[in-house]
């Protein structure tokens, strides 16, 4: 029983924002994680790496070797830990870790800790707490809702670029560095999306025509995902108007309960 209540009790520590423990865990955890991506970041300056290159080393690995112990710790603490591990943020604590390993066989991989920085989504967690209740629930849910307008959406972006860049290399020709249909579709897709590189350009009076249009596109184009998203994001706030804490379910790692709420709404667990 009391091996039960102490690994109840690591487990609000380390999976809960609503008590002082909790949120103590949380902003330390956020600020290893930002000093970590920072170390990174000046340890890439050649410079910089010269002169305390060793130093950065030390602390990466302290720094690792916390995250590792962390790791294990959620992984002990869950009834279920393979729901764990292959979930969204058990797979970001992996990848969080495994680069500064990776180092010692492959050179130069260490870089690579920077996806840690996906580690800082947990602060909605603790936001959670400052009022901005069930922010990232929204945005969840109005990608999701989505999906199908977005996914229709990219299909005719795609057979647009694909149609005009075909047509544009017949019109140009290699001589005018449009060398084969894949490179005039790159050159449609800068294009479309009004990044403009440059490198490519039309030089006759029907190419620099259709880039005229395509340009004219891009820029309507440009504001209906951003429309479809923000739709389903208010219709989604309207629908989520209730209080949500940040308690996680010991049995399935569920997270999103109401306040009120004392079993799981996803297995039944006693919360």
């Amino acid at each position: 029983m009391a091996k039960a209540d102490s690994k109840k009790k690591i487990h609000d520590i380390i999976f809960e924002a609503d008590t002082p423990t909790g949120r103590f865990f949380d902003i330390v955890l956020f600020a290893a994680i930002i000093l970590s991506v920072i170390i990174v970041l000046l340890d890439s300056v050649e410079g910089l790496h010269e002169k305390y290159g060793e130093w950065f080393l030390i602390v990466e690995w302290g720094l690792t070797i916390l995250f590792t112990l962390e790791y294990i710790l959620r992984i002990y603490t869950v009834n279920h830990p393979w729901k764990y591990i292959f979930s969204f943020y058990g797979i970001i604590d992996f990848l969080a870790i495994i680069p500064t390993y990776l180092s010692l066989f492959l050179v130069g991989s260490h870089y690579l800790v920077v996806i840690r920085i996906l580690r800082l989504l947990r602060i909605f967690r603790v936001l959670k707490l400052m009022r901005f209740v069930g922010a990232a629930e929204t945005l969840s849910k109005a990608f999701s809702s989505s999906r199908a307008k977005i996914i229709v959406f990219l299909e005719v972006i795609i057979t647009i670029v694909v149609i005009i860049g075909s047509i544009m290399y017949l019109i140009e020709g290699p001589e005018n560095g449009f060398t084969n249909i894949p490179v005039s579709i790159y050159w449609a897709v800068v294009t479309i999306t009004t990044v403009g590189y440059g490198d490519i350009a039309p030089h006759t009076i029907a190419g620099q025509t259709l880039a005229s249009l395509l340009m004219i596109v891009g820029y309507s184009i440009i504001a209906v995902p951003t429309g479809i998203i923000t739709t389903e994001m208010v219709l989604k706030s309207k629908m989520n108007k209730r209080r949500k804490n940040t308690q996680s379910c010991q049995n399935c790692n569920y997270s999103e309960h109401d306040d009120d709420a004392k079993y799981c709404k996803k297995c039944g667990e006693e919360l």
